[in-house]
């Protein structure tokens, strides 16, 4: 029998990497849902491929447009993630893909734990923001969780619990993106094109240009944090150019565990889809990479958002959501060339270190529509 599949965010970076992978083997896979924001040739493309006969499409317009123009199909579409309270029942999917940008995602991704076995999350936002809210769904509906991020997929794949309380400390590893080691670069004159330029991953928009901030090392300390039930101090960042080792996991007993890999998302999708029960046709182990890791300790006067971690309280709170809707704005001005690379970074920090932003660290987040509601008073801050 084939394994049921949704993707939600399939046009993006990711989701067509799954889809890819899926190609290969869609005698044991059933797609029964995809989902993209204004994408509608593409994931219509992907339906025709995979017999899909269910699309989300979130944009209004591109929704209208696609009921006009494929009315012909036999395929129901849809404008919001309201569908996935009926549609598919308890345990009835396999692997759920969350791959949407943005805390946008962390509505449908407490909505998909309801129906899913397993359930792949890569939006960041959503671990940040929510986890109090997702681990509680995880829970209650026995939804097996894995990350995706390359970091945390590695750190997963050899930890359990049993190593809490033998582990001294974990490290997750970061490229220092495109302008590491540039210290007389004049961040005013930064292009859009250099900051997403980045050496190792090919990325989306949003993630690329946070890689080049490092602001997405602080999301990954908070991700790894939560994920696994860590205190901060246990969590550290090494700067590994070449993007080949993803974690270390120091004990006390003196060993050290190095989790390295080829720097593609292909090998944490597709062993999560198998259950780690797959076989990879790679290039031999990068012995000149393994013998120059060049490991180090980040350089906060380089990326200066990296002390934004001094500031993290011990439990979830609305601060979180706080960083997150605070970088998600300054970013986009920045990718519509409304601010220059050295504006974004110093309203990234100068506001994580308001008074008034800083007070959110006392409270904790509850449910959803909290956190929906803190968005909308937080932007007019912000503008």
């Amino acid at each position: 029998m084939k394994k049921k599949i949704i993707i939600l965010g399939s046009t993006g970076s990711i989701g067509k990497q799954t889809i890819n992978i899926l190609k290969k083997d869609k005698k044991k896979f059933d797609i029964k849902l995809l989902s993209t924001n204004t994408n509608i040739l593409l994931v219509m493309k992907q339906a025709k491929l995979f017999n899909v006969k269910n699309i989300i499409i979130t944009d209004k317009s591109k929704f209208n447009l696609a009921k006009k123009k494929f009315y012909k199909k036999k395929i129901n579409f849809y404008n919001n993630f309201k569908i996935l309270d009926n549609l598919f029942k308890k345990n009835e999917i396999y692997y759920s893909m969350i791959s949407i940008v943005g805390i946008e995602g962390l509505i449908p991704t407490i909505k998909s734990i309801r129906f899913s076995k397993n359930i792949g999350i890569i939006n960041k936002e959503s671990l940040v923001c929510g986890w109090s809210i997702i681990k509680r769904e995880l829970d209650y509906y026995k939804t097996n969780f894995i990350p995706l991020d390359s970091e945390h997929f590695s750190i997963k794949s050899i930890y359990n619990r049993d190593d809490k309380n033998n582990l001294k400390k974990i490290y997750i590893t970061a490229s220092g993106g495109p302008f590491l080691d540039k210290l007389n670069i004049n961040k005013k004159k930064i292009t859009i094109k250099q900051a997403l330029s980045h050496p190792n991953w090919i990325m989306g928009k949003k993630i690329s240009i946070d890689s080049a901030t490092m602001m997405n090392k602080v999301f990954e300390v908070i991700e790894a944090k939560n994920i696994f039930n860590l205190n901060y101090n246990q969590i550290s960042i090494l700067i590994h150019p070449k993007s080949y080792v993803h974690s270390l996991i120091e004990f006390k007993n003196g060993l050290i565990k190095i989790i390295a890999h080829k720097p593609v998302m292909t090998i944490p999708i597709k062993n999560s889809l198998y259950s780690y029960d797959v076989k990879l046709i790679n290039k031999p182990m990068n012995l000149e990479t393994l013998n120059n890791l060049n490991l180090r300790y980040i350089n906060s006067s380089q990326f200066p958002l990296v002390k934004i971690l001094n500031k993290l309280p011990k439990f979830n709170s609305f601060y979180e959501t706080a960083l997150v809707c605070i970088n998600d704005f300054f970013v986009n001005l920045f990718l519509k060339k409304k601010i220059n690379f050295d504006e974004l970074i110093n309203n990234i920090n100068k506001f994580a270190f308001k008074k008034e932003i800083l007070r959110f660290r006392k409270i904790p987040v509850k449910n959803v529509d909290q956190i929906n509601k803190f968005r909308n008073n937080l932007s007019l801050i912000l503008n």
